[in-house]
């Protein structure tokens, strides 16, 4: 059997081998649980009973949300998809404006909800919503309503026993390029857009992508970047197509925690938590002291000149032979001692990560994609050769990659990417003049990012430079990109976020966004009040701190595009704040807007 529709992958891995624990995790409430592969496939076909006698069609919407990723939320997903009824995966931290929005565009008909504030958010939007009928949630809730009036039930009462013919007529008749899912993109700017995928679109990004990890039949996977996120979504299916157990952490917050129980072989993260994982380790080698700090950065610093497929030799072999039994063994123990790879996507990721971690033996390999793309364009191999520093790995199989160069505002050989691929989407929903806008009159997609390619070894890598829509034009009429200058700034552990600015300006600034918890500490040692934290922000020795900071790090960078002047902002920027997307990426729009004071100050000159 080879799945050509997403609701086969768990029939597939049944046929190569049922797990015991195909799927699982810690509740919110404490408890692990995990459903087999038998018993998954069984649920699935409960609720897809379930939805058919409830009067559900093939082509209907329903909506899934949920804080914390849960199997409920995969038998949902494959129950769903084996009677033609769409996916509509919605962000959790979206405020009720934004759910009505998203329901109204793609006519919800049933919301499957998880804990917390979801149940309250749906409500309230609920009476705008007119194709909503009934809400149910994944914990038992009692005595609740909806926007309507009407009780809230559990989803459990959804599930039936029975012939399986009428599910199996349905299955029979869908096609591998019929619509699976609708996933609406996070929004940096106006609303956001439904991008319409089908089965084939992410099996082929499946095939193109299951043998550049290293996942073997029975490994464990660990899952916490959210469900409802692509990159996250697709992995889940390649786990489950290629045979390894996945388990879902109880939050983020309690990462730590499920790598030390789990002892997860695989996991795929954002950058910014191995930024903090990263942080967490020196911060805690620094508290040793003494002799322990000192070997510890001994051992850090031999990282700093690491590449890829680097195999030490002679003496060489002898210090990092003492340094991963001192050091480095110690660090891999606390992410559970069994990691074969990490996989990071949905921003670039510093350079410093991926030699520090992949160095002391935990792998870790940049990928590149977008929502429309089913995500992946690009992913770094583990295997010698399929992976170089600075670069997003090679252009997966079946994928062609051309880039428009524009050398007078990119750069030698840069411009933006375009591709052709089976892991293209079907376009945007109820949007075909946003649909046209995104693709060449030849069937080009466009990213609207910025790249090269860069040969090695007789192998083309692709190297992101900036998102076409980000670059910056100063005054004088000179590009810069922003994000790889932010990234280097990120490095820093006082600096939490940081958002480069000069657009039609004559120099480029910067805000900074310091860790604030990071920064109390250190004005703590340093003598400076921490009463408040605009007293912090505005002392003497804080902001010296920062202009040392900016001094040190601008010779990275050409002339045009070192910071002249930075700001201090306290925050927080984050998603609930409204400043950063579900995936971490700055909105620019909102911060610029919110800032225009400071702003207008650093270039009152």
């Amino acid at each position: 059997m080879n799945p050509t529709r997403l609701f086969e992958i768990p029939y597939y891995q049944l046929e190569q081998g049922p797990l015991a624990a195909s799927i699982g995790g810690k509740h919110i409430k404490g408890h692990n649980y995990s459903y087999s592969t038998e018993e998954f496939i069984k649920l699935a076909n409960q609720v897809s009973l379930g939805l058919l006698q409830m009067g559900v069609k093939p082509g209907d919407k329903i909506a899934l949300i949920s804080h914390n990723n849960r199997p409920e939320w995969n038998i949902m997903d494959i129950g769903m998809a084996q009677i033609g009824v769409i996916n509509v995966p919605i962000y959790p931290t979206i405020s009720p404006k934004e759910y009505v929005y998203i329901f109204n565009d793609a006519s919800i008909k049933y919301c499957f909800l998880g804990h917390g504030d979801l149940l309250e958010k749906v409500q309230k939007a609920h009476p705008s919503i007119p194709s909503l009928q009934a809400i149910f949630t994944f914990d038992k809730v009692d005595g609740q309503k909806d926007g309507k009036g009407n009780e809230v039930h559990h989803w459990e009462t959804i599930h039936t026993d029975g012939d399986l013919t009428p599910v199996e007529k349905i299955k029979n008749s869908i096609k591998p390029e019929d619509l699976a899912t609708l996933i609406y993109t996070s929004g940096t700017t106006g609303n956001p857009k439904g991008v319409m995928l089908s089965h084939n679109n992410i099996l082929s990004n499946i095939r193109s992508v299951g043998p550049l990890v290293p996942i073997e039949r029975g490994d464990i996977a660990l899952s916490f970047l959210p469900l409802c996120h692509v990159f996250e979504r697709v992995v889940t299916y390649a786990y489950m197509y290629l045979g390894a157990s996945i388990v879902y952490a109880q939050s983020i917050d309690t990462l730590g925690e499920s790598l030390k129980e789990v002892r997860p072989h695989f996991f795929t993260t954002v950058p910014r938590l191995l930024e903090k994982v990263y942080e967490k380790i020196v911060t805690k080698a620094k508290e040793g002291g003494g002799l322990k700090q000192k070997i510890f950065f001994w051992a850090e610093g031999m990282t700093a000149d690491y590449a890829y497929d680097f195999k030490p030799s002679g003496f060489a072999s002898v210090k990092w032979g003492l340094a991963d039994k001192i050091v480095f063994s110690k660090v891999r123990d606390n992410l559970g001692g069994r990691v074969k790879g990490i996989l990071t996507g949905a921003a670039a990721c510093p350079r410093k990560m991926a030699q520090f971690f992949s160095a002391i033996g935990i792998p870790v390999r940049e990928g590149y994609g977008m929502t429309e793309t089913s995500p992946a364009i690009a992913v770094s191999g583990y295997k010698p050769n399929l992976a170089l520093l600075g670069t997003v790995g090679p252009v997966i199989p079946d994928v062609t990659v051309r880039i428009d160069v524009n050398e007078t505002a990119y750069g030698p050989d840069a411009g933006e990417i375009m591709l052709k691929g089976p892991n293209v989407m079907m376009g945007y929903y109820n949007k075909p003049e946003k649909t046209a806008e995104v693709f060449t009159e030849d069937g080009w997609f466009l990213t609207g990012d910025v790249g090269k390619l860069i040969r090695k070894n007789g192998v083309d890598f692709l190297k992101i430079t900036d998102r076409k829509k980000e670059l910056l034009k100063t005054s004088g009429g000179k590009y810069v990109a922003p994000a790889p200058i932010e990234g280097i700034f990120r490095e820093d552990f006082l600096v939490e976020q940081v958002m480069v600015i000069g657009d039609n300006k004559k120099f480029v600034s910067a805000l900074i966004l310091p860790a604030m918890d990071t920064l109390e500490e250190w004005c703590k040692k340093n003598g400076v009040s921490t009463s408040s934290k605009d007293a912090m922000l505005k002392d003497k020795k804080v902001l010296a701190y920062y202009e040392k900071l900016v001094k040190k790090l601008n010779p990275n960078f050409s002339k045009v595009e070192q910071i002249k002047k930075f700001e201090l902002v306290a925050g927080p920027w984050d998603v609930n704040s409204g400043h950063l997307t579900p995936t971490m990426k700055l909105k620019r729009r909102v911060i610029l807007a919110e800032c225009k004071e400071l702003i207008e100050d650093i270039y009152n000159v």
